[in-house]
């Protein structure tokens, strides 16, 4: 049975997940979370009954360090990473997306998501579309779905489905929302993604963002029609000029308001920010449809 565990992330239920899947030749992982949360993660491990050590395969959704930003912690203790090819560049030298990140989160970067160490070559195993592994007595599929981002992999476990950010972002009883950062939203792409889950027809999905989901379809097409609501929100407003300081105030302001119309109370709206910020999806969407532009 997978086990979820909730990384608390700054402090908060229910932002970020693990899951541990116990196979014959012990636990196999999907997402470690950032190494900020690595000793909320040490620490249930332990409690699931394994130590750290016994973690073999380490299996990603995408490199984003909200999902990855501890396997190289992993790697270290002799455990291999699985991936997308174009992410592993960056895990064996993650210089240049430390740097990226540190200019964004300024000051708050180590107490968002800590350290990140390299991994090494020989550690990373570069995962194909369609391909299978097996671990023991259980057998996992990887499959190819970007618009999230471009590197981003969901893996099925029999009827399950570990979706990482491509199901969208859903706490408790909310709403499903889209998690849309730089730099390769893609929403033709992201059509394409969610097709293909609809095919492999899962019974149910375990989000990063987080936990379980049952009801399939109809989080999948709630997930599509908030993707084309904040993607044409944000279509709509840019102009040339446009103040992108105020116009990330109105959208956070407007995501909030959509969350509470839906019942969702400010301890909601705290762990909705902490898993999805609205200023990223600003920010990926303004990128993304600039793109759009230049292409025609």
């Amino acid at each position: 049975m997978v086990k979820t565990i909730d990384l608390n992330f700054l402090g908060k239920d229910e932002a970020i997940a693990s899951f541990i899947i116990p196979t014959s030749e012990g636990p196999v992982l999907v997402e470690t979370g950032p190494y900020s949360t690595y000793p909320n993660l040490e620490k249930a491990i332990e409690l699931a009954g394994y130590k750290v050590s016994d973690v073999k395969h380490v299996l990603l959704t995408h490199i984003h360090l909200d999902h990855a930003g501890a396997a190289w912690k992993f790697a270290e203790m002799g455990a291999t990473i699985y991936m997308h090819p174009f992410g592993k560049r960056h895990m064996v030298d993650p210089s240049k997306l430390m740097a990226s990140a540190r200019m964004i989160y300024k000051d708050q970067m180590d107490v968002l998501w800590g350290d990140m160490k390299n991994i090494p070559e020989e550690k990373i195993v570069e995962v194909q579309d369609d391909q299978v592994f097996q671990f023991g007595d259980t057998e996992i599929k990887a499959w190819y779905t970007p618009g999230h981002a471009k590197h981003h992999i969901a893996w099925q476990l029999g009827d399950s489905l570990f979706t990482g950010d491509v199901a969208g972002v859903k706490i408790g009883n909310g709403p499903v929302v889209s998690p849309c950062p730089p730099p390769d939203i893609n929403l033709e792409d992201w059509k394409v993604s969610l097709d293909l889950i609809r095919k492999i027809a899962p019974a149910r999905l375990f989000l990063t963002h987080y936990g379980e989901i049952t009801e399939v379809e109809a989080h999948l097409d709630a997930l599509e029609k908030d993707l084309h609501t904040v993607a044409n929100w944000i279509r709509a407003r840019m102009k040339p000029r446009v103040d992108v300081l105020e116009l990330t105030k109105e959208f956070n302001a407007f995501c909030q308001e959509e969350l509470r119309k839906q019942g969702v109370d400010e301890v909601g709206i705290a762990q909705y920010d902490a898993a999805n910020p609205a200023w990223m999806s600003v920010a990926g969407l303004m990128r993304y449809w600039t793109k759009k532009a230049e292409i025609v």
